[in-house]
């Protein structure tokens, strides 16, 4: 048993100051006021651990990054164990390795990987969860980083009873990626139960046959890098789209007569939203009204973390094979395109509880409890009797101190 005390526990719905924290066999076993007095469960002498003016918050759950400390999820080999094995050191417990578009060859390589790290994981790393796809179904007008000559148009790859077939190429790109659009679903299909998500724009030709084409196959489809209306947006939301990736980023403006896709995420309850809690991807007053309108509940802080997260400013990265540099606020390509962020989920934490305002117990909301909830992760993102023992003690300015992955010490900054 390992027990953690005099930490100010954040829990579902308020602060526990001083609170103590039982572990055993995985789990959290016991949750109490006060320092570690008295018996506990079992009756067995604790590994005891002392934490007065700390906290202790669930582990944090990252649905959108590509990389961290060097690594890309689709760079050379076995980058996704890499990236699962640095992300505890920043507070991260579990996470949706993700991609940008990308062929069909190094889509089958990541999420091989993938379920390799799901079928057998790492001890000390971050929990891999089935990968996000920003996928090869994104506007070409809207693609920000991702390579236009890996991007298709869904019609192309569905033909009519629904089943991959076709060879569709977005926007009249070219290049020497050549494979058709059907090859992706292909890919998707073979690894289905590997994929968590899967961005795609629902007004591209065919975009609301293949919302349904990927939900038949058990993954969630997420809305982004689209120029859809409002009532195109709604349509893929009835569709059964649940997700928006990155609200705000590689979609239109907020209009108050043109809501766009940005308006019809706002206001309906059936999406989860992600938000780069960076504050600058998004302006931290649009931050704070996205978060006011949908509610914690709705919304998934995110970093999109690139393989330049975690290294100095000036250092370059790989981003799905393309050079980027690490600047102050974000990721660059050569040309100057935002290519994602260098922000990391503690980072975030602190960004939502500093800058914005927000409470602990509501950052926590969006850094572990509604990304847990919305991939389905019961027992996850939440500190309460027998719920998963993946934990982090942060010390007063919400920096990473321990992370704990099912009981164990997968991180210690001393």
């Amino acid at each position: 048993m390992i027990v953690l005390s005099g930490a100010e526990l954040v829990l579902p719905d308020r602060i526990l100051t001083p609170g103590t924290l039982a572990i055993e066999n995985g789990r959290i076993v016991d949750i109490r006021p006060g320092g570690a007095q008295g018996r506990l469960p079992g009756g067995h002498a604790p590994s005891h651990f002392a934490f007065h003016g700390h906290y202790i918050v669930p582990g944090f759950i990252d649905v959108h990054v590509h990389g961290v400390d060097g690594f890309d999820a689709l760079d050379g080999e076995g980058p996704v164990r890499e990236i699962a094995a640095h992300l505890p050191r920043y507070g991260v417990t579990a996470f949706c390795p993700t991609t940008v578009a990308c062929t069909p060859e190094a889509l089958r390589a990541v999420l091989d990987q993938v379920r390799s790290a799901r079928e057998a994981p790492d001890p000390r790393s971050a929990r891999v969860l089935p990968a996000h796809l920003e996928s090869n179904f994104i506007n070409p007008d809207l693609r920000g980083a991702q390579p236009l000559q890996c991007l298709r148009i869904p019609r192309a790859a569905l033909d009519s009873d629904g089943r991959a077939g076709g060879a569709g190429r977005a926007g009249g790109a070219g290049g020497d990626q050549e494979f058709p659009a059907s090859d992706i679903l292909r890919e998707i299909e073979r690894a289905a139960p590997d994929v968590g998500i899967v961005t795609i724009a629902p007004e591209l030709d065919g975009g609301l046959d293949l919302v349904r084409w990927i939900l038949a196959r058990g993954p969630r489809v997420s809305l982004g890098h689209s120029n859809a209306t409002y009532e195109e947006a709604l349509a893929a939301i009835a569709a059964g789209a649940r997700h928006a990736t990155h609200l705000f980023n590689r979609m239109p403006p907020l209009g108050h007569r043109a809501p766009g896709l940005a308006g019809a995420v706002l206001q309906a309850d059936e999406i989860a939203a992600e938000l780069i809690c960076d504050g600058f991807h998004v302006h931290p007053a649009m931050m704070r009204m996205a978060i006011a309108a949908k509610g914690a509940s709705r919304m998934l802080a995110i970093t999109d973390g690139t393989a330049a997260s975690g290294l100095p400013v000036g250092r370059r990265a790989r981003l799905g094979g393309h050079a980027i540099t690490a600047g102050e606020s974000a990721a660059f390509l050569d040309d100057g395109t935002l290519a994602g962020s260098v922000l990391t989920m503690d980072r975030a934490f602190q960004k939502l509880v500093g800058e914005i305002g927000l409470s602990p117990v509501d950052a926590v909301m969006l850094c572990a409890t509604t990304p847990a909830r919305e991939l389905g992760l019961v027992g996850h993102g939440v500190l309460a009797p027998d719920a998963v023992a993946d934990v982090v003690v942060l010390d007063a300015q919400f920096s990473v101190v321990q992370t704990y992955i099912a009981g164990q010490l997968a991180y210690s900054r001393s």
